[in-house]
């Protein structure tokens, strides 16, 4: 039983506090002026993290989007901060038309995430869509830094060809490596929908984190999901021009206390520049950490908190 990590495999009891979901890492054509692409500014948010109390993080950035894992490893080496990496690819609308990606099929698709986690992640980022044989990306340890989940992105009520093949790919990478899955939902639409398709092809819904659930505040909803066995992805905390972290909490407690303290993870996705610290913005990743999280051990409890930082994750990512 092992988590893959971009260092290597640790067993889930060395895990730690983990931040299910952030961005060291991104370019993306939605988010032109607020790329991450600065190494020793990305270290010192990642340091930030750390400092607030997390142990480890996902940095969710899949194929093609600026990944950069021999920096993720060197960041991960320098801070102490487990990080795990991740392969797949976003919802349809983070690629250009001429993307590499979009000229592969689902067969193509699913043998490069299956390579990104057993054999290593490439040093050019997408390098491998056009080249198989692309150099591999290096720890400072020497050793092939690998994906340790597998990403796929939907649109608002909306799956698209491209993002379906991406589907097709992600059951078919789980099937063979049974690394977890996470998938980007737009206001938490088609979660049933998507989770049946990866059902139907072999994914447990028990496998599955739906990233940015809470971007609906609908406890009945999410505890529809939890019934099927589904992870909760709450990553909303400081965006007040969606919801008022007061909101966030409440719904929270409201799943919490319909059964729902099993099944949910927490992040920030904070994911651009001009909200980094390090890189001039605010509020930066330690946000979760300093100011949401007492909040809602205030509202839920220490043991509840360490259920949702600690024991989920651990159980999430770990892989028999």
């Amino acid at each position: 039983m092992a988590i893959r990590t971009v260092l290597g495999d640790i067993p889930a009891s060395d895990l730690g506090a983990t931040n299910y979901h952030e961005h060291l890492f991104q370019i993306s054509p939605l988010l032109v002026g607020d790329e991450l692409t600065d190494e020793a500014a990305s270290q010192s948010e990642a340091l930030l993290l750390r400092q607030s109390g997390f142990a480890a993080m996902i940095d969710a950035t899949p194929v093609g989007l600026g990944r950069d894992p021999a920096a993720l490893a060197r960041i991960s080496a320098a801070t102490q901060l487990r990080i795990v990496a991740t392969t797949g690819a976003h919802r349809d609308a983070h690629y250009c038309s001429d993307h590499p990606l979009r000229a592969l099929d689902a067969d193509a698709r699913a043998a490069l995430f299956i390579a990104d986690i057993e054999q290593g992640m490439p040093v050019s980022d997408g390098q491998r869509a056009l080249d198989p044989h692309a150099p591999i990306a290096q720890s400072p340890a020497g050793e092939p830094v690998r994906a340790g989940v597998i990403k796929a992105g939907i649109d608002y009520w909306a799956i698209s060809r491209f993002e379906r093949q991406t589907l097709d790919a992600v059951a078919s990478a789980h099937r063979e490596t049974s690394r977890p899955v996470m998938v980007h939902l737009e206001f938490c639409t088609a979660a049933h929908e998507m989770l049946d398709i990866l059902e139907a092809q072999g994914v447990a819904a028990d496998r599955v984190v739906l990233a940015h659930a809470d971007r609906v505040l609908d406890a009945g909803l999410h505890l529809e999901l939890v019934d099927r066995g589904a992870w909760l992805g709450y990553d909303g905390a400081a965006r007040m021009n969606l919801f008022a972290d007061e909101q966030l909490l409440k719904l929270t407690e409201r799943v919490i206390v319909g059964g729902g303290e099993h099944r949910i993870l927490l992040g920030g996705d904070v994911a651009r520049a001009t909200r980094y610290i390090s890189y001039g913005g605010m509020p930066g990743l330690a946000y979760l950490g300093d100011r949401y999280l007492p909040r809602l051990r205030d509202l839920v409890g220490a043991e509840t908190v360490h259920q949702l930082t600690v024991t989920n994750p651990a159980h999430f990512l770990d892989t028999v």
